[in-house]
């Protein structure tokens, strides 16, 4: 089974879910996406598997967020996957890609139902 993360080596929790799957015997290709972000479409696959819309994948806390405008509640869906491509510190972390399925591992255990 090839598995997937999307890994801030400084996040807590995407330590502890790359520390999850180890335990479950994976040793998943890991992107830090902050220095390889996903591209536009990479991106929308992703959402498409999590199931969720762009804005709900987002760090609205981080101050990226709103000094590039993404706080504007009319952007439309691409506009927002655009502003994710070009600021990756606004995506949620960490994904998970397994079996075809996505999980966002907060709290780590989220991960599980996929593997």
């Amino acid at each position: 089974m090839h598995v997937k993360i999307y890994h801030n080596p400084r996040c807590g929790k995407s330590r502890q879910t790359l520390q999850l799957l180890k335990e479950q015997g994976i040793e998943p290709e890991v992107i830090e996406y902050l220095k390889t972000p996903p591209n536009a479409q990479e991106l929308d696959d992703i959402l498409q598997k999590l199931g969720i819309e762009p804005r709900e994948l987002m760090r609205k806390t981080e101050p990226e967020y709103k000094a590039s405008g993404l706080n504007d509640e009319k952007l439309d869906r691409q506009a927002l996957v655009n502003g994710m491509v070009k600021h990756p510190i606004l995506i949620e972390r960490p994904i998970v890609i397994a079996n075809g399925k996505a999980a966002i591992g907060r709290p780590p255990e989220n991960i599980l139902k996929i593997l």
